[in-house]
């Protein structure tokens, strides 16, 4: 049993992860601003420190309860916002990690899971499915400050003997996605059309990305807890599904009637993203198990259950 801070665990996919944490047994702290997470998110049986990752109060904290385990998916995940204010994106994204890693490490920490970004750190591919050696050439702040963390964790490691496993994500769907940020087209269609809203593409709507369940990305950080060493893990499914297709697929679950219509694309928006497991597969005995199919029915019935409180 160890004694785990879950950053961001009122938001998306840390309150999921904290969940499974629980139920493995474990003691689960969260550590939120609750600037965009909800506390409604947080799992019965964890305690909640109303925090910025970037306070002083960080320390004590860590001093009180002498956390082993850091699993980390709080973070400025704005990619607009990243571009049109590259410090703030670096002060949330670097300066708290880099908050966290000097309490933690002073105070007992062993082990870090950290949620890093596989759709924003790779760019462009030359070949796909991306796979952990692809060349990383960022085209955002946000992917630039990840990939700069991933270092900063190498650092810890190799200095303070603190493990880590930094997991790039890849495009994470599901229940309790936000849908009134950027970063989650499946809840911002699923969200419009159940409200009678017209969802707009944007541009041609053949831009592909590589959709990966929640429910699988937290047995990827199971997988992560339960492995001994350190390093760097796609995790997604090796699939590339495009805007079209994804839009198609969730009209068909809600109302066949909506129509296709498709806006101005955005500048600068990466055209392909899709990333290989293998390496997960093997050194974490991961590998994704939901469909793109049976998530997005999950996640509509999710939204569904909502919308008729």
């Amino acid at each position: 049993m160890e004694k785990i801070l879950v950053t961001g665990g009122a938001g998306f996919i840390g309150s999921h992860v904290a969940e499974a944490l629980l139920k493995q047994g474990h003691i689960v702290h969260i550590l939120d601003n609750l600037s965009s997470g909800r506390e409604e998110n947080v799992p019965e049986g964890a305690v909640l420190h109303r925090l910025d990752v970037r306070d002083a109060a960080v320390f004590t904290l860590f001093a009180q309860e002498r956390y082993t385990v850091l699993v980390h998916h709080a973070a400025q995940m704005d990619v607009r916002r990243s571009v049109a204010d590259p410090k703030f994106d670096a002060d949330v994204n670097i300066m708290g990690l880099l908050n966290l890693m000097e309490a933690g490490r002073q105070n007992g920490l062993r082990k870090v899971i950290f949620a890093s970004t596989g759709g924003a750190i790779y760019g462009e591919p030359d070949y796909v499915p991306q796979d952990e050696d692809h060349p990383v050439r960022p085209l955002s702040p946000y992917g630039i400050t990840k990939l700069a963390s991933e270092k900063y964790l190498y650092f810890y490691e190799q200095q303070y003997g603190v493990s880590y496993v930094a997991l790039r994500y890849a495009n994470v769907y599901g229940p309790r996605q936000n849908p009134h940020g950027e970063a989650g087209v499946v809840a911002i269609f699923t969200q419009r059309m159940l409200e009678g809203r017209q969802p707009v593409i944007n541009g041609s709507g053949e831009q592909t990305r590589d959709f990966v369940y929640v429910g699988d990305v937290v047995a990827a950080n199971l997988a992560a807890l339960a492995y001994e060493g350190s390093g760097v893990f796609n995790i997604g499914t090796g699939i590339e599904t495009s805007i079209n297709e994804l839009f198609r697929l969730i009209r068909d679950l809600i109302d066949p009637a909506v129509p296709e219509v498709h806006g101005e694309a955005k500048p600068g928006e990466q055209q392909r993203s899709v990333l290989g497991y293998a390496r997960a597969q093997a050194v974490l005995g991961w590998r994704p198990q939901v469909s793109l199919r049976e998530g997005l029915q999950r996640t509509v019935a999710w939204f569904q259950a909502r919308v008729a409180v």
